[in-house]
């Protein structure tokens, strides 16, 4: 990787993107994370100046930047490491006022490493804007004791999220619908603006779309949630797969089935 003196931070906070030159400059951004929206911040080693005068187009001309993240263009940042604040990339101390305070952490020593080196790299616009959402369910009985469940990619394909919901006693249907609801709810609150989805449930994707009618009342409710929520996203798809493609989520399904009604179970992949 270049030099640290030309590294970069990009910090998003609900839908504004800050850019930064140090680790201190975005504490008061990324150091309110504690309320929503919640805050990821990734590390960048070259802003380039086409990426620069990109930005001052957008009426953007300090050392401190910020955008919002419809406006962010494919790969203008190159490429990004993750480095969630807990990690190594930053260490909190106790402030004066009982407070804390974010600082860079400690040089490396030779022959050492930053956590964050082992992260894996991916193009900046799929983690900051779009994603991929699988999703299934499932019910012992049909109906039956129920789960729901969802997997959130990176455009690369790297799992980002895993989803778990207990449903309760429902069928297989409101199963797939609860698992899809779940999974776009998550993508809006981690800030995703584009969304491609796709499940084995080939009657939940063709009520989204409106191409099948919904006979059932319940069904129904849970369509409507679905295509309000759908509507949040700048650029939604989804699309029918095969069984054998979607076996993450119904991986995760199976787990929520043992989950109470409502429940919500959520692993982050941070390698």
């Amino acid at each position: 990787m270049e030099d640290e003196k030309n590294a970069f931070y990009v910090v998003r906070k609900g839908d504004v993107i800050g850019i930064y030159r140090n680790l201190l400059d975005c504490q008061d951004q990324a150091g309110s994370s504690i309320s929503s929206p919640s805050v990821s911040v990734y590390k960048g080693y070259h802003l380039s100046k086409d990426t620069e005068d990109y930005l001052k187009s957008q009426g953007l001309k300090n050392a401190l930047y910020t955008i919002n993240a419809a406006d962010v263009k494919n790969d203008i940042f190159s490429q990004l490491v993750p480095c969630p604040f807990q990690a190594s990339m930053m260490y909190q101390q106790p402030s004066s006022s009982g407070g804390v305070q974010f600082k860079e952490p400690p040089a490396k020593r030779s022959g050492e490493m930053l956590q964050l080196d082992s992260y894996q790299v991916v193009g900046a616009t799929s983690i900051l804007v779009s994603c991929t959402l699988e999703f299934d369910g499932a019910s012992r009985g049909n109906p039956g004791l129920a789960g729901a469940g969802a997997v959130l990619r990176a455009e690369n394909g790297t799992v980002v999220h895993r989803l778990r919901e207990g449903v309760g006693i429902a069928t297989n249907n409101v199963a797939e619908y609860r698992g899809l609801i779940l999974g776009l709810r998550y993508a809006l609150e981690r800030g995703f603006k584009n969304i491609r989805v796709q499940g084995d449930s080939k009657l939940v994707c063709m009520q989204v779309q409106g191409l099948w009618k919904i006979k059932n009342q319940n069904m129904a409710n849970l369509c409507k949630v679905a295509k309000e929520l759908k509507e949040k996203f700048a650029s939604f798809e989804i699309k029918h797969v095969l069984r054998e493609f979607n076996s993450e989520a119904d991986a995760q399904a199976n787990l929520a089935v043992n989950l109470r009604d409502g429940q919500v179970e959520v692993t982050c992949n941070r390698k």
